[in-house]
């Protein structure tokens, strides 16, 4: 009764807007690991456990890396008999509470997911109807990140239910970030900002660089797809709210140079950097990608600005992200089944950026080049810039004013 008494209570609480109450929270794309690309419903209390230690011992903490996300299958089939969620028994027998213990004595946040809809995607209890027990259940566990999905949701205004557990969210004073999954349906990055801090622009990732529609079934997008989804987005993005191309495919069976051209554009496009594979075991390689510090400082640029794609030559793209201090960050991609070469005169492409209202012009100032994923300086702008990029590959910059 007691409960009941406290969320009437709360529901009519007039609070500030979501942006107002989390000023503080994601000012940069977060950055994580979740449980579905690699384990769908298959996890339990020792695996995520694992993965905890394996984000720490790996270095992926060091690297910036903080969440621990539980995605779908983590419930019971039902609600218990005061209507409130609960975990399943066999999975996670010490319940939720003592797993996101356990990942913050590491130094890590913890985060979890649920649906808008009356069942989650793999039809466990949904949210619709129990916003605000649902959300206080929440914050008694200890969460720190709650990841939104869109099932079984026929007749729901996805606004109007994204709303109402964001503000459900609010009124527990814990900071919890809020990651909106509509997968773009009803264009969320228009009105995203003062319901939460990410949301979903595409259908799900799959593991392919380009994934051919089947008209017969659902499939997943590729890398190349997604990013052609974001790329005119960029207007929505920046600081607290962040446009989020899906999770990373990274160490998931894709080759190195899809892997190393999957997590250049993810931080060119300024995205939220949530790994999806197996972090218990990894190859020197993935690691390598997913802790690139240089990659991961552009994606973690205190500007938020989203990259820009520049130019489209045969294949060969050029995008632009401008960052703190007058630097900049620029990634040739390679979208093409054979190598390309690149010849770039510097001083022929004065770049405006409308959006940030910079300018980069090597006729007025000089920049130096870092390969960010070589580590090896390029020269400097000064003379035109030549090189042969693979097949879905990169070649990464970063620009520092001299």
């Amino acid at each position: 009764m007691k409960r009941i008494f406290i969320v009437t209570l709360l529901i009519v609480v007039s609070l500030p807007t979501y942006a107002q109450r989390n000023k503080s929270l994601a000012l940069t794309p977060p950055m994580g690991w979740n449980s579905w690309n690699t384990f769908g419903t298959n996890i339990n209390e020792k695996l995520i456990k694992e993965v905890a230690d394996a984000m720490v011992s790996s270095g992926m903490k060091a690297a910036g890396y903080k969440y621990i996300i539980i995605d779908d299958g983590w419930e019971a089939h039902h609600r218990d008999a005061h209507q409130d969620l609960v975990a399943d028994p066999k999975k996670f027998p010490h319940g939720i509470k003592a797993l996101a213990d356990y990942i913050h004595s590491l130094g890590l946040k913890f985060g979890i997911y649920n649906c808008a809809g009356t069942m989650t995607c793999a039809r466990y209890p949904g949210g619709r109807g129990h916003e605000y027990e649902d959300a206080l259940t929440y914050a008694q566990w200890g969460v720190d990140y709650l990841k939104y999905d869109w099932c079984y949701t026929k007749g729901i205004n996805p606004e109007e239910a994204y709303l109402t557990m964001s503000k459900a969210l609010r009124v527990t004073h814990r900071p919890i970030v809020f990651s909106l999954c509509d997968w773009g349906f009803d264009k969320p990055w228009v009105w995203g900002k003062s319901v939460g801090n990410l949301w979903r622009v595409s259908n799900d990732i799959g593991k392919g660089w380009y994934i051919k529609p089947n008209p017969h079934k659902w499939t997943p997008l590729g890398i190349s797809q997604i990013i052609d989804i974001d790329a005119p987005l960029r207007q929505y993005a920046g600081p607290g709210h962040w446009n989020d191309p899906d999770m990373l495919e990274v160490g998931n069976g894709l080759p190195v140079n899809e892997d190393r051209a999957h997590f250049s554009m993810w931080a060119m496009l300024a995205a939220p950097l949530i790994a999806g594979n197996d972090l218990r075991h990894m190859s020197k390689e993935t690691v390598s990608v997913l802790t690139n510090k240089g990659v991961i400082a552009v994606d973690q640029d205190s500007l938020g600005i989203q990259g820009l794609r520049y130019q489209v030559n045969d294949s060969l793209e050029t995008w632009v992200k401008p960052l703190e201090h007058g630097n900049w960050a620029v990634c040739f991609l390679n979208r093409a089944s054979a190598p390309k070469k690149l010849k770039f005169n510097w001083k022929d492409h004065t770049i405006t950026d409308t959006l940030s209202h910079r300018i980069l012009d090597a006729n007025k100032s000089k920049y130096t080049l870092r390969n960010l994923w070589t580590n090896k300086s390029e020269g400097t702008t000064s003379r035109t810039l030549k090189a042969e990029i693979p097949s879905h590959d990169v070649l990464m910059l970063y620009l520092k004013k001299k």
